[in-house]
């Protein structure tokens, strides 16, 4: 690998999300100046990133003349595209939106490059999707046919499109990294990997008698983002660009995943019924902390999706570290913290919760 380190500036879109931050954090880890886009209206940034050192840019990837004033002003040697609605459900319903962060936004920052004449000197990450495969049979790879089921899946694809012809047009070092789900404590809630730790986080602190979940039956490749944002770095530092799929090569389904979450906490569940009227009760005590909402299912669902990351662990060398139990462990805790914190300053008693510390 020929690319140095040592005094590179990296432009992160996206920064306030889950791969943004840990992604941040890496690349100081490494020595780069690393500067963030923030979008104008966003909620209060995490001041961490501001403690961290990183420089924020106020902007929003739908106005091309400002994506290309920060990129001319930041003068960045490596772009990681992770800004996006990402969402799969809420793609549905804000099809427009998606279209316009996702596939707009991606083709600004490319055209970016090209107008400042920067081609030579800039490496792309493009952050594609494993949606972007939605009905293909698994285990998909980098040359399994496309057949994404949601507005986001389409979206990623088109960026994904954007890229590789750019790459291939203007000599541009585009590298389009096909991610499989990775999670971790600092998710956003609304996914439901999140939304489950939280819950059974709650239930544990008798804040909660219940939680409501969509298809039990999807199956996912779930890995932690910490491990997925050391791939994107390794795919700039190749000798030539290319598209990398990062995934576990181990599927779970959404019943795996929330029962392993009760047992973190030391809860067996019983499952009773069948289909939207399933449930599942404490086996201990009987009560149901598990019910079904018709409504949570997608409009098209992806049923199975399993990455087959070959290819990097090959030519980069990349394979996850984090194994599926660690990680759920790990947002379990996460999630005990956060509870405990908020009980000691509403002066709650909280003896339940020094185990979570």
């Amino acid at each position: 690998m020929t690319h140095t380190i040592a005094g590179k500036i990296a432009f992160i879109t996206g920064i306030t999300g889950q791969d943004g931050r840990y992604l941040a954090e890496l690349l100081l880890s490494k020595g780069y100046v690393v500067h963030g886009l923030v979008r104008w209206d966003a909620a209060p940034v995490d001041p961490r990133l501001v403690e961290m050192g990183v420089v924020l840019h106020d902007g929003d990837m739908i106005d091309a003349l400002n994506i290309t004033g920060i990129i001319k002003a930041v003068q960045p040697d490596e772009i990681y595209n992770l800004a996006a609605l990402s969402h799969v459900r809420v793609s549905f319903d804000t099809p427009g939106s998606t279209f316009d962060i996702n596939a707009k936004g991606t083709l600004n920052i490319l055209d970016a490059v090209r107008v400042l004449a920067m081609e030579e000197r800039v490496r792309i990450y493009q952050a594609s999707s494993s949606e972007m495969f939605g009905s293909s049979a698994a285990p998909q790879n980098e040359d399994t046919p496309f057949h994404p089921c949601s507005p986001y899946g389409v979206s990623k694809l088109a960026g994904y499109w954007l890229g590789r012809i750019y790459r291939d047009s203007y000599n541009m070092f585009i590298a389009n990294g096909i991610l499989f789900n990775h999670e971790s404590p600092t998710r956003g809630a609304d996914f439901v990997t999140r939304k489950i730790t939280r819950a059974v986080a709650a239930i544990e602190a008798g804040q909660q008698e219940r939680m409501t979940l969509g298809n039990l039956d999807s199956i996912r490749d779930w890995g932690h983002a910490r491990d997925y944002v050391r791939g994107m770095w390794m795919m700039l530092q190749q000798d030539t660009p290319d598209d990398y799929v990062l995934a576990t090569g181990k599927a779970h389904s959404v019943l795996e995943f929330v029962t392993l979450a009760f047992e973190a906490i030391g809860v067996e569940l019983e499952w009773r019924g069948e289909g939207v009227d399933e449930i599942a009760v404490n086996a201990k005590t009987g009560k149901t902390v598990i019910t079904i909402d018709p409504q949570l299912f997608r409009p098209k669902e992806v049923h199975y999706l399993l990455g087959d990351a070959s290819k990097a662990r090959t030519k980069m060398g990349w394979q996850p570290e984090i194994r599926f139990e660690q990680l759920i462990e790990e947002m379990i805790k996460a999630d005990r913290r956060e509870i405990l914190s908020v009980l000691e300053e509403t002066n709650d008693d909280g003896d339940l919760w020094r185990k979570a510390g």
